[in-house]
Order: C-alpha cells, then sequence, then structure tokens
C-alpha cells in the first residue's frame, strides 16, 4: 500500500492526459493508471487528426497522445501503465487496485476510461483498421471524396454518419442486419428521403476485402434469403454503436442505461463524493477528442474545489 495522494485518474485518453495537465499545473501530482495495452485511448489507432485545434496541417493520433503524456509528465503527473482490477470509491478514501498488483490511495478519483467501437467481428475488419476500416465520420469521411462508402448500423449514429457521409462519397450504401431500424423516426425519415444514400435491409457483412493497402469491397450476405454479394467500397464505416467501459467499478457509481456514468448537470461530479468522470465513459453524445479534452479540464478543478472543500472542513472541525 502506497501513501495517500491527492487524485488517481483512471485511464489516459485526452480527458485523462488533459486532467493531468491541469492538476499537475495546480501542484498536486496526480497519478494516471494510463492502462497496460492501449495507453493514451482511441486516438493511439487512428491515423490523422484533422480536427484538432492547433495542428493546422493535422496530427497523427498516437503522436497527438504522446504529446499530451509528456505534457502531463512535464508538470509532474506519474504514469502508471497498468490495468485497474478493481476499485473501492464509496470511501473516503478511494482505493484502486491495479493489475500488477499495486494498490494505490487517494482523496479523489477521476474516472477516464472512454468508451470503445462495438465492433463487427468479421475477417478482414481488423486488417484494414485505419486503411478502409473506420468507426468515426467526422474524423475521415474526407478521405473518401468520391469514393464508394459502406455504413454499417441501425441507430441514431448510422443515419447521422450515412448523412454526413453523403457529402463526400461518390455512393453511401447503409447495411442494417434487421428489417427495422433502431434509430428515431425523424432519422430514419431524413435517411430515407436522401438521394444519395442507398439502404440495405436484413443485410451483414460478411468480410471487407482489401487489396493489401486498402478496401476495395464487402462480401454482404441477407440473413432473411440467404443471397450473398459483395458492393465495391473504399471507405467501410462501422457505427454499430459504443461501449462505455464501466463495467471495472462494480456498480458503486450510477450509470445510465447504456452504462455510461451519471454526472451532475454541467459538472463532473458523481453520484459518490471524491469520484469525478471524464470523456466517453460519461458522455453518450459527443464522442470526441476534443470534448473530451474539456472535461477533463472540468474534472481538474471539480477536483481542486473538492480538495479544498476537504481543508476548509478539516480546519472547522
Amino acid at each position: 500500500m502506497s501513501e495517500i495522494r491527492d487524485v488517481i485518474i483512471i485511464g489516459s485518453g485526452p480527458a485523462g492526459y488533459t486532467a493531468a495537465i491541469y492538476l499537475g499545473r495546480a501542484g498536486l501530482k496526480p497519478l494516471v493508471v494510463a492502462g497496460a495495452l492501449t495507453p493514451g485511448g482511441q486516438l493511439v489507432n487512428t491515423t490523422e487528426v484533422e480536427n484538432f485545434p492547433g495542428f493546422p496541417d493535422g496530427i497523427m493520433g498516437p503522436d497527438l497522445m504522446e504529446n499530451m503524456q509528456r505534457q502531463a509528465e512535464r508538470f509532474n503527473a506519474e504514469i502508471v501503465f497498468d490495468d485497474v482490477e478493481s476499485t473501492r470509491l464509496d470511501e473516503t478514501i478511494k482505493t484502486v487496485t491495479c493489475s500488477g498488483g499495486d494498490v494505490y490511495q487517494a482523496r479523489a478519483v477521476i474516472i477516464a476510461t472512454g468508451s470503445y467501437y462495438r465492433h463487427l467481428d468479421v475477417p478482414g475488419e481488423e486488417k484494414y483498421s485505419g486503411k478502409g476500416v473506420s468507426f468515426c465520420a467526422t474524423c475521415d469521411g474526407f478521405f473518401f471524396r468520391g469514393k464508394p462508402i459502406v455504413v454499417v448500423g441501425g441507430g441514431d449514429s448510422a443515419m447521422e454518419e450515412a448523412g454526413f457521409l453523403s457529402r463526400f462519397g461518390s455512393s453511401v450504401t447503409l447495411l442494417h442486419r434487421r428489417d427495422q431500424f433502431r434509430a428515431s423516426q425523424i432519422m430514419v425519415d431524413r435517411t430515407l428521403e436522401n438521394p444519395a444514400i442507398d439502404v440495405m435491409m436484413n443485410t451483414v457483412v460478411e468480410r471487407i476485402n482489401g487489396d493489401g493497402k486498402g478496401v476495395t469491397s464487402v462480401s454482404i450476405r441477407n440473413v432473411v434469403s440467404g443471397e450473398t454479394g459483395e458492393l465495391p467500397a473504399n471507405g467501410v464505416f462501422i457505427a454499430a454503436g459504443q461501449v462505455p467501459q464501466t463495467a471495472f467499478l462494480g456498480g458503486v457509481l450510477e450509470l445510465d442505461d447504456h452504462g455510461y456514468i451519471v454526472v451532475e448537470g454541467a459538472s463532473t461530479r458523481t453520484n459518490v463524493p471524491g469520484v469525478f468522470a471524464a470523456g466517453d465513459c460519461a458522455d453518450p453524445v459527443y464522442q470526441q477528442a476534443i470534448s473530451a479534452a474539456g472535461t477533463g479540464c472540468r474534472a481538474a478543478l471539480d477536483v481542486q474545489a473538492y480538495l479544498e472543500s476537504l481543508v476548509a472542513e478539516a480546519a472547522e472541525a
């Protein structure tokens, strides 16, 4: 068991590192449990990021996260590359146990574990990730201007992505595995009325094909008739939903119906005093690096206010 720290940050994406930068500059020496396998969050698997302010020529996702890590370390943030195995958050002193066996304690904890894209788990998906397979239309749509695009999904996010991509692609085909959409009716109507979008229901992707350098087509199957076929595609955008990484919390924090951490109003405060949430794990709507970084800043300021309140309470006691 180590000494009691002021704050532990669980997660190392834009939210976690931004919180670490702010807390480090405040002299609180935050501990960042960054993860053992994928420190840096989803951006480490992204190629060029063109919509993060301050980089007019774009920046590679891994480079952006490395810069954030170095900036946090410059202000005395301690980075631990391990995974969190369990937590005890409903006590005055919070306890975080890591897979490697180390146990850390702190007065405050920020959860910034993000979310991950739900995958199709079909051949070619992993091979062509970043080479035609994408999970973010606003990030990568521009790269497929004048090229055939396939969008996979049936919720609001799939509809939004298809609509956005219709500005770029030579064609956009939306594939959905069921005979009814999960999306809101207004989004369905908007999609069906868009002449640039073709819709194929009861259809699943069996394989993503390519030439080694990029995607060239997708193999599809109708789940009702069993009929198979192939669609030309240079871009495959998978919009099958996000999964927040909150299962490890053990039910202590209040979650919404989809597993996202519920915060108080515009703050990052959770239902447990001293526990704060930032980034995609508490954001079912925006899911962008810049919005995650913004909530990381807010979490850091909320933590500072919380720690100051503890000092004031102790002085009054």
